[in-house]
């Protein structure tokens, strides 16, 4: 695990958890594709995964970019308001 992230680097938010799919509604405000290794950051989440599954309204993608809405698996419980970075 790194160092504490910057929020100012923050490549999105999560703003809904669902935790029936293991799946996290992410708000982006930078690129995000599949592969990228991400951290998710928040009160009591500390989770580093690679991006496994990611959809934009119920359709998988390869990519997506700032302003988008997507879907992503985690691999744990994560909560609103959590951080999500990109990881080295």
């Amino acid at each position: 695990m790194s160092a504490a992230h910057d929020p100012a680097e923050a490549i999105g938010q999560v703003t809904h958890y669902f935790s029936h799919r293991s799946v996290a509604a992410v708000r982006l405000s930078a690129p995000l594709a599949l592969g990228d290794k991400i951290h998710i950051r928040g009160h009591s989440t500390d989770l580093v995964q690679n991006v496994a599954s990611l959809e934009v309204e119920h359709a998988k993608v390869d990519r997506a970019g700032p302003g988008d809405d997507v879907a992503l698996e985690v691999d744990d419980h994560v909560r609103d308001r959590d951080l999500i970075f990109h990881e080295a």
